[in-house]
């Protein structure tokens, strides 16, 4: 049986979030409601969302050497997560970013920096570190080691997930090796240049022969592609404090759903609520919650369809 369920390759980061009254204007001036330190990046926080919904876990990364990279170490291992492979990098920061919350919608904009000495080489990745898991979840960033870790997970017949939000150069390498690209809705427009998200996520499918190709649409859901058939899944409307993160913790609620054997709507439809509730809290992982709880929000929840989609007995069109 193998040692853990999700292995997850990727990002992690260090946030600064300031709350405002609402986003300034260019060049504008607003006074800081709150400012709050918290620990985040995609794959990471994705991983602390399936170790909350009770899942072994290990993260494969780098961190920092200073005080930030040491609060994502602590936060990390103290949601269980196995951090024997991840490699300190001293005498260099942190991936941090500065996150700017719109307290009047909940909205964030973000400004990031990672340094190139966290940078993580193909030649670090080996089979041991992935061979473990059940699954790997694996982000854009680091490309050739992400296609290394991709390409190793494939050959031992592990399912590989993809969290993408923008092109990296050669990301051509990842994309033969997944088995479920859930990407930003910005991604396969990108990619394929096809500005219709259904053709783009057929055109992606096809070329690349992946199970499920899926985007995420933020408050509007998810859409994605399985066997040939589209499935969408609207969002679920909450008490939007923060959207920081809850595109993070839709991908881990998805791998979740996908070790599950959960059907793609049901998966879909799982990962939404979870990120919907997250978006209550402020942090990228501040409102994480359990499986019963996402259960019930899936249950009694009250949904945000997006009214460019018209979905007819698993079959969606996007009407322009």
């Amino acid at each position: 049986m193998p040692e853990f369920d999700v292995i997850g390759l990727g990002l992690n980061a260090t946030d600064t979030l300031l709350v405002v009254p609402q986003f300034p204007a260019y060049a504008g001036k607003v006074r800081i409601v709150e400012e709050i330190t918290s620990c985040g990046g995609q794959v990471a926080s994705a991983l602390v969302a399936c170790a909350r919904l009770g899942l072994r876990t290990r993260y494969l990364g780098t961190v920092g050497g200073d005080e930030r990279g040491r609060m994502q170490i602590e936060s990390l291992r103290a949601e269980g997560v196995d951090l024997r492979h991840v490699e300190v990098r001293e005498n260099c920061p942190n991936q941090s970013a500065c996150i700017v919350i719109d307290r009047s919608t909940g909205e964030r904009t973000i400004f990031w920096r990672r340094d190139d000495c966290l940078r993580i080489d193909p030649e670090e990745i080996t089979a041991e570190q992935i061979v473990g898991g059940r699954l790997l979840l694996v982000d854009g960033h680091d490309t050739a080691a992400v296609a290394r870790g991709a390409e190793i997970a494939r050959g031992a017949g592990i399912p590989v997930v993809v969290d993408v939000d923008t092109i990296y150069s050669g990301f051509e390498r990842v994309l033969p090796h997944v088995d479920y690209l859930v990407a930003s809705s910005e991604f396969p427009a990108a990619w394929t240049g096809e500005n219709d998200p259904c053709r783009a996520l057929d055109a992606i499918q096809n070329h690349y022969g992946m199970r499920v190709a899926a985007m995420t649409l933020g408050a509007h859901g998810a859409l994605a592609r399985e066997a040939g058939r589209f499935i969408y899944s609207p969002a679920f409307v909450v008490n939007c404090i923060d959207t920081t993160g809850a595109g993070d913790i839709f991908h881990g609620a998805f791998c979740y759903a996908v070790l599950q054997d959960m059907p793609l709507g049901e998966a879909l439809e799982f990962a939404n609520a979870m990120a919907a509730l997250n978006c209550t809290a402020y942090g990228a992982r501040g409102g994480i919650r359990g499986a019963e709880e996402v259960r019930a929000l899936m249950t009694r929840g009250e949904r945000r369809v997006h009214p460019d989609f018209a979905v007819h007995s698993g079959e969606a069109r996007f009407a322009r």
